[in-house]
């Protein structure tokens, strides 16, 4: 099941990527999402942990339009970057799926994936912290 969820993620970015419904542009990416290695070392994810990372995806949808009108009434002069910890036992897919879901949000984006498990994330705020 987890590979049929990784074949998924592959090839909605190959198709997000493309912006071509074409049955010759479907073939080329079921090839491409096919012959990406897979990476052994990583933990393998668990079913729970695709659905989590989904139900977070479809809400992060409606909070993404809140902030964008919000962003457009208030204004937001202030900014900052914080760390956040990537969730043990994270597979690359749930990875990407991390920073998909913090970036799709107008006020925050991920600036770097670091290699001891941090995520910098760059945030605007409503007004200066002192």
């Amino acid at each position: 099941m987890i590979t049929i969820l990784d074949l998924f993620l592959r090839l909605t970015i190959w198709f997000l990527l493309t912006a071509d419904g074409s049955w010759a542009n479907i073939a080329i990416g079921l090839a491409v999402a096919l012959l990406l290695p897979r990476s052994s070392h990583l933990a393998s994810s668990k079913l729970k942990d695709w659905l989590r990372a989904l139900w977070e995806v479809l809400v992060a949808i409606p909070q993404a339009y809140w902030e964008s009108v919000e962003i457009m009434v208030k204004p937001h002069r202030g900014e900052d970057i914080v760390l956040e910890r990537v969730k043990p036992n994270r597979s690359a897919g749930l990875i990407f799926l991390d920073i998909f879901i913090i970036t799709f949000t107008p006020k925050t984006i991920v600036v770097d994936c670091r290699a001891d498990g941090w995520y910098e994330v760059h945030r605007i705020l409503r007004r200066r912290e002192q």
